[in-house]
C-alpha cells in the first residue's frame, strides 16, 4: 500500500451522509456527469458533480441518501462549482457505483 495515513489524517477528512434533492444533466462537463444538488443536514445544502450517469438516472437519485467528503476547497467545473465529493466504487468500465448507507440515517452524520 503507498501514502500511509496517519490517523489524524484520516480525521481531517469529514465525511458525511447526505440526501440527494435534486440531480440534473451537465451538459458542460467533459465526462458525462450530473449536477447534484445535496442536504447534509446542520451542515447545509452543497452542489456536486457527479460522474453517475452510467448506472443511474437522474430520475431516481433524488430521495438517495449519499456519502460524501464535505471539505475539500471549492472545485469549478466548467460554469460550476462543486462544493463536496461523492463517493463511489468505479468498476472496469469506468461506470461509478454510489456508496451509502444500507439503512436511511439522519442528513449530516460523520462517517469514521
Amino acid at each position: 500500500m503507498t501514502n500511509e495515513l496517519t490517523w489524524t489524517d484520516f480525521e481531517k477528512v469529514e465525511l458525511r451522509v447526505g440526501t440527494i434533492l435534486a440531480a440534473e444533466d451537465f451538459p458542460k462537463a467533459k465526462n458525462p456527469a450530473y449536477q447534484l444538488t445535496i442536504d447534509f443536514g446542520e451542515f447545509g445544502i452543497k452542489r456536486s458533480s457527479a460522474q453517475i450517469t452510467k448506472l443511474y438516472d437522474k430520475a431516481e437519485l433524488p430521495g438517495k441518501q449519499v456519502i460524501a467528503v464535505v471539505n475539500f476547497p471549492v472545485k469549478q467545473i466548467a460554469n460550476f462549482f462543486s462544493e463536496c465529493l461523492v463517493l463511489g466504487v468505479v468498476g472496469d468500465g469506468k461506470e461509478v457505483t454510489l456508496l451509502r448507507p444500507d439503512k436511511p440515517v439522519p442528513n449530516g452524520l460523520r462517517i469514521l
